[in-house]
């Protein structure tokens, strides 16, 4: 196989657990169909090759999970980050309700594989191991921190979101050489110049006073009008744009709630134009997701982090917190006062937003397609002695 600039076909593959893995693999999509060399870029959602009752498993269940149980998703992140614990029994499940999956990507034979999800790594993975397929298998973790169920027995390269993340892989035994540190993919318009001006003045936004940017999440879940509430109380005359995802009965009771000419609220629903939201906004409002954050970052933008699902989201708050671009609200009872708080004292706003400028990584999806695209070296595989390494080092943490 030959990863050079002319004629390459290249699969993406994603899960719709989350919306964060999908716009991962749009931001690689858009960037790899750029370059002139790539023959054929495809891009797909890996649970739309399998039945209804194991997408709604990965998708639906997490969800009413998200919302109903978040404490065990906790729980669950933690009992199960240990290297090849779960592997057996989910890889089973996985390859049972994946045979379309496999078949298409046989077919396509793709020379670079790029997967933003642990489901379809794990397949393809399989697939190289066992010789029945030859492709270039590269896994995009779209989290700051690295779990276990990312482990792959048979890969090519990680390409991972922050130093830190890449020295805890090493510590493990993977390679060095096969991990890229290249921040978190985020669409391409997200490299683009902030202009908060003229932002503001496309949105209809007063220029001299505060906006908030508050996100209730692709879904619009979470205690949004509780929010609204405190905010509508605040002491500032900052504005407030209120984005509600896809969940419409949401974003109805707050534009009734707030008033349809209130001109401390912009209350929207699914919006594809985040980056011009992020630039026009002070400060953002919400859960610290991977993507969601590394686009905040990108925009400069700090956070004022809110309900962060435990587990990944709670790894990520730690990471912006010590770098110095977010607070955290652990009660909704003091939002209001927080963001007064943040809002009286303008160079700590100012120190914010440098700081996530430094952190940032608005090129990661260049980063990605670029190394991939020159990238020579053969497949990497753990044997059992290699593995049972990894997972004893990963116990002495």
């Amino acid at each position: 196989m030959t990863n050079s600039r002319s004629g390459t076909r290249v699969l993406i593959m994603s899960a719709s657990a989350g919306s964060g893995h999908i716009r991962a693999a749009e931001a690689l999509e858009k960037t790899f169909a750029a370059d002139d060399g790539v023959a054929e870029v495809v891009n797909n959602d890996a649970l739309q090759y399998t039945n209804r009752l194991f997408r709604d498993f990965y998708s639906k269940f997490y969800q009413s999970l998200v919302a109903s149980a978040p404490n065990f998703l906790g729980w669950w992140y933690k009992a199960s980050d240990e290297p090849w614990r779960t592997d057996a029994m989910r890889h089973m499940i996985d390859r049972l309700n994946t045979k379309p999956l496999v078949r298409f990507i046989r077919a396509f034979d793709p020379h670079i594989i790029v997967c933003t999800h642990f489901m379809p790594a794990g397949i393809i993975s399989h697939l190289i191991a066992t010789g029945r397929l030859q492709a270039h298998l590269s896994i995009v973790v779209t989290d700051f921190d690295f779990h276990a169920m990312w482990l792959s027995r048979a890969f090519h390269r990680y390409f991972v979101a922050i130093d830190e993340t890449r020295a805890h892989l090493e510590m493990l035994g993977l390679p060095g050489n096969r991990i890229t540190v290249s921040g978190i993919p985020i669409d391409p318009l997200f490299q683009q110049p902030v202009d908060r001006l003229a932002e503001r003045g496309q949105l209809g936004l007063d220029s001299e006073r505060p906006v908030l940017l508050l996100s209730a999440g692709a879904l619009g879940t979470g205690p949004t009008e509780f929010m609204v509430e405190r905010l509508a109380s605040l002491r500032n005359d900052a504005q407030t744009i209120v984005v509600c995802g896809r969940n419409e009965a949401l974003r109805e009771r707050i534009q009734r709630r707030v008033g349809g000419d209130n001109p401390r609220f912009r209350v929207l629903g699914y919006s594809n134009a985040m980056h011009s939201l992020m630039d026009a906004a002070d400060l953002f409002i919400g859960k610290p997701g991977g993507l969601t954050a590394a686009e905040a970052l990108a925009r400069g933008l700090p956070l004022c982090i809110v309900n962060p699902i435990p587990g990944q989201e709670e790894r990520n708050s730690d990471h912006l917190l010590e770098e110095g671009v977010a607070v955290k609200c652990n009660d909704l009872t003091v939002l209001g006062f927080k963001i007064e708080q943040l809002l009286a004292n303008p160079q700590r706003l100012a120190s914010m937003r440098a700081n996530a400028l430094r952190y940032a990584r608005p090129e990661a999806a260049r980063v990605v397609v670029d190394t991939l695209l020159e990238d020579r070296m053969p497949p990497l595989s753990f044997n059992r002695k290699q593995r049972a390494a990894i997972a004893e080092a990963a116990l002495i943490e």
